[in-house]
C-alpha cells in the first residue's frame, strides 16, 4: 500500500434495494490528532490541519459488503459515491463496509472500513441541520462562525439548552434503545469537519447518525468554510427521501440562512412522506417570513409545523402531537 493515499468512510445509509456509502480518497492528508486544549493556538493548528490535504481525483474505488463487490471511481475531488441493491437481504441495524482505493495495475494503494445504517421500515427518520440548529454556531455571520471554530475544540463548543434531552427523546419515538431512529444530519459545513463534528455530537451524547456535508475545501478556502452549498443541501435532502420511499420524515432546522425555504420546498414536493417541520427562531428579523411558509404547508398538506425559541417548546409540541411521550 501507499502510505500517502488515504480512504476516507462516512457512514452510510439504505436498505436492501438502495444502500448509498460516501468519501474520500486523498493523496496527501495532513495527520491530526486531536488535542482537546483551551489553548487558541492549539486550536488554530488543528483546525488548519483539517484543511492540508490533497484529494486524489479519478481513481478507481472497490467497495466490500456482505459478500458483494462493486466498483466506482473518485471525482475531480476525491470524492466518491457508491449506490448499489444488495444480493442478500440486509436487516435493520448498523453493518460493516469495506472501501479500497486501486491503482492502474489494480494493487490496493489504501483501504478502511465504515458503517453504513438501515433502518427499521416502521420507525421516523429525523433529517437535522447542524449550525444553529443542533450547535451554537453564528453561521449567518462569517467572523463569529470562524471565530466558534478557532478558539473551541468539539468538547467545548455548544449546544443549545436540552439539546440531548430532545434529541434522544425523539431518538426513541414509538421505538426501544434496541432499534433507535435515524438521524440524518445534514450541514452546509465541509466534509473536513467530518471528525470533529462526530466527536462534539458524541461527546454531547447527541442520537448516532449519519452526516451529509457540503464539498471538500483546502486551506486556501477555509475562509469561506459554511458559505456555500444551499442549493446542494437541498438535493441531499431530497436524496435521503427518495432512499426511503416508505419512511416518515421530520425536519429540524433553524431560520438563520435557508432551512425553512429548502424544508418546505421538499415538503410541498414530498407531502405524504412528512411528518412534521422544526425551525429554531434564531433570527427574528426572519421570524414572520419562516411562519409564513410554515403555514402554507399546514394549511396545504396538513404537516405539522412549530417555530420555537428554545427545545423545552420545541419538545412541549412533540408531545401535543403525540412525536414524543
Amino acid at each position: 500500500m501507499n502510505k500517502t493515499v488515504s480512504v476516507k468512510i462516512y457512514h452510510g445509509y439504505g436498505h436492501t434495494h438502495n444502500l448509498v456509502v460516501y468519501g474520500h480518497v486523498f493523496r496527501f492528508k495532513a495527520k491530526v490528532k486531536q488535542v482537546y486544549s483551551d489553548n487558541l493556538f492549539v486550536n488554530v493548528l488543528h483546525l488548519l490541519k483539517l484543511f492540508i490535504l490533497k484529494p486524489y481525483p479519478f481513481v478507481k474505488v472497490r467497495l466490500q459488503f456482505n459478500g458483494q463487490t462493486v466498483y466506482s471511481h473518485t471525482e475531480y475531488d476525491g470524492f466518491f459515491k457508491f449506490e448499489w441493491k444488495a444480493e442478500k437481504n440486509v436487516v435493520a441495524g448498523w453493518h460493516v463496509v469495506k472501501v479500497e482505493a486501486l491503482g492502474e495495475d489494480r494493487s490496493v494503494l489504501a483501504g478502511n472500513e465504515g458503517l453504513i445504517y438501515v433502518p427499521h421500515i416502521t420507525q421516523y427518520a429525523f433529517i437535522s441541520d447542524i449550525d444553529d440548529t443542533i450547535m451554537i454556531s453564528h453561521s449567518a455571520t462569517i467572523w463569529r462562525r470562524l471565530r466558534e471554530l478557532f478558539i473551541k475544540n468539539p468538547r467545548t463548543r455548544k449546544t443549545f439548552t436540552d439539546a440531548r434531552k430532545y434529541y434522544r427523546k425523539l431518538a426513541l419515538s414509538h421505538t426501544d434503545a434496541v432499534q433507535p431512529n435515524p438521524f440524518f444530519y445534514v450541514s452546509s459545513s465541509e466534509w473536513n469537519l467530518y471528525d470533529y463534528l462526530v466527536e462534539t455530537f458524541r461527546y454531547n451524547e447527541l442520537p448516532e447518525g449519519t452526516f451529509l456535508l457540503n464539498q471538500i475545501k483546502q486551506w486556501k478556502d477555509l475562509i469561506k468554510t459554511g458559505k456555500t452549498g444551499h442549493e446542494g443541501k437541498l438535493i441531499r435532502v431530497m436524496r435521503i427521501l427518495d432512499a426511503f420511499p416508505n419512511q416518515k420524515f421530520v425536519f429540524i432546522g433553524d431560520n438563520s440562512q435557508r432551512d425553512p425555504t429548502i424544508y418546505t420546498t421538499i415538503a410541498n414536493k414530498y407531502p405524504r412522506n412528512i411528518e412534521a417541520i422544526y425551525i429554531r427562531n434564531i433570527r427574528k428579523e426572519n421570524e414572520v417570513e419562516a411562519n409564513v411558509l410554515l403555514k402554507a404547508v399546514e394549511d396545504a398538506h396538513g404537516i405539522k409545523t412549530c417555530l420555537f425559541d428554545d427545545n423545552e417548546e420545541a419538545m412541549l409540541h412533540s408531545k401535543t402531537i403525540g412525536l414524543i411521550d
